[in-house]
């Protein structure tokens, strides 16, 4: 069975101490068998869903009066889905047996806390997640839930794992088949996750980059052991980046790693720490997509996924330094090269000794086939045809733009009278003489 979470809002209620309740309203997608099918397809049923995650710490100059609470329905429905995270602090429902260890903490959540008021845009997937046959248990169910905040980049997976309750309601959730809480919620606990503080970053061709991923448990077994992988996929196709397994009991980590990407690596020292982060060295464009970072401890996996994009911004220049005019037309060029990826605009401009803002020039030139270098970063080329009767004095002006740059970036010159340019060679002429002479005297 598949469940999907879609967060639509969320409320915030002071339980004790500088805590608050995070409640977001949701719709749960259950995988079902339908017409489709019949070809190998499955359909969705969606009915609207509450996610409650109890209890999160805030900051201490937190003021929380304006902050609703979760107020539980004073009528118990069967049909209502509203699934309660513990954090930590006071209980909620009594339990059986008391939790052996605390939930880790939930990172970030002051992004949650004011994403409304930020007019962030949230999202968040949610499914019924299944351990292997061998530690399944009847009165145990499993959540895997998954949010992102896209305006600062940042996403956690979290297990939630459901609590038995001491005094049940005579209620069973109708959709989930699970017994109620007497308060007609599901109640769970976060019993691993991990995380993203960046899911998407840029970097340029043979830079270096560090794509971040973080995991949290609570406390586990001496001989618990964890294993991270890391995995590429671009453009359909897929490869192994890295793979290492280690103790986190180990005061002096011993991990096996296989590097399959040359010039990837992973701190051993930090993972016992919880950090799964990747250092890539020297990127070239075959780096780029999307990288799955996976990590298992005992009977869960959960992972994230990281968008690396390359950006190399271009080098512009024009063929020549200066542009005197004769008798028969001229050809300048503009070159731009060693950009990536492939879009890039070259616009011609021009500035016209009596104008004081340039105009683009309705001859935009010609341009030449894009061309590709090793390692991967293009090059192209721009040829505008100067007539002699352009005006002397006129800048022109060669403005490009490309998604590595913030602004466009212009290189230009100023077309010369053929007197003009005998002028300034008899000034430059004197002022060498000049020099020349003041030396010899001296």
């Amino acid at each position: 069975m598949l469940a999907n979470l879609i967060l639509i809002g969320f409320s915030l209620k002071f339980v004790c101490g500088n805590v608050a309740d995070v409640v977001l309203s949701c719709s749960l997608v259950e995988e079902g068998v339908g017409l489709s099918g019949m070809t190998g397809g499955s359909s969705f049923s969606r009915a609207p869903a509450t996610l409650v995650f109890r209890d999160v710490a805030v900051a201490s100059d937190e003021s929380l009066d304006l902050l609703p609470p979760f107020v539980a329905p004073s009528l118990l429905d069967p049909d209502a889905i509203i699934i309660e995270a513990k954090e930590s602090c006071e209980e909620h429902f009594p339990l059986v047996p008391p939790p052996q260890s605390s939930s880790p903490e939930v990172p970030n959540v002051e992004v949650l806390l004011h994403a409304d008021c930020n007019d962030l845009e949230v999202t968040c997937e949610m499914s019924q997640y299944s351990v292997s046959k061998a530690l399944r248990r009847s009165d145990l169910t499993y959540f895997m839930v998954s949010i992102s905040v896209e305006a600062v980049s940042f996403s956690v997976t979290l297990i939630l794992q459901t609590l038995a309750v001491l005094e049940p309601s005579t209620l069973t959730q109708s959709k989930l088949g699970l017994p109620l809480s007497p308060t007609g919620t599901l109640p769970t606990e976060v019993v691993f996750l991990v995380f993203s503080q960046r899911n998407s970053i840029s970097a340029r061709l043979r830079s270096d980059a560090v794509l971040h991923c973080s995991f949290r448990h609570p406390e586990v077994p001496p001989e618990q052991e964890v294993a991270i992988g890391w995995r590429l996929q671009h453009k359909g196709k897929g490869w192994k980046v890295l793979h290492m397994e280690t103790r986190l009991d180990e005061a002096e980590p011993r991990a096996v790693v296989h590097e399959e990407r040359r010039g990837s690596s992973l701190n051993v020292t930090q993972v016992v720490d919880g950090d799964a982060s990747v250092t890539l060295t020297k990127l070239k464009v075959r780096d780029e997509g999307s990288y799955i970072c996976s990590v298992s401890l005992g009977p869960f996996k959960a992972q994230q996924i990281i968008q690396l994009h390359l950006l190399q911004p271009p080098q512009v220049s024009l063929s020549q330094q200066k542009l005197v005019l004769k008798a028969e037309p001229q050809t300048l060029s503009c070159h731009c090269s060693e950009y990536y990826p492939l879009d890039v605009q070259m616009e011609w401009w021009l500035l016209f000794p009596t104008d004081t803002e340039p105009t683009v020039s309705e001859d935009q030139g010609s341009l030449s086939s894009h061309r590709q270098h090793g390692d991967g970063s293009y090059s192209l080329t721009s040829q505008l045809t100067v007539p002699s009767t352009a005006t002397p004095g006129t800048k022109i002006i060669c403005k490009v733009s490309h998604r590595a740059l913030s602004t466009p970036l212009s290189v230009s010159l100023v077309v010369m009278s053929p007197q003009t340019n005998s002028y300034w060679w008899i000034v430059g002429f004197l002022i060498v003489t000049a020099i020349f002479f003041y030396q010899v005297m001296n």
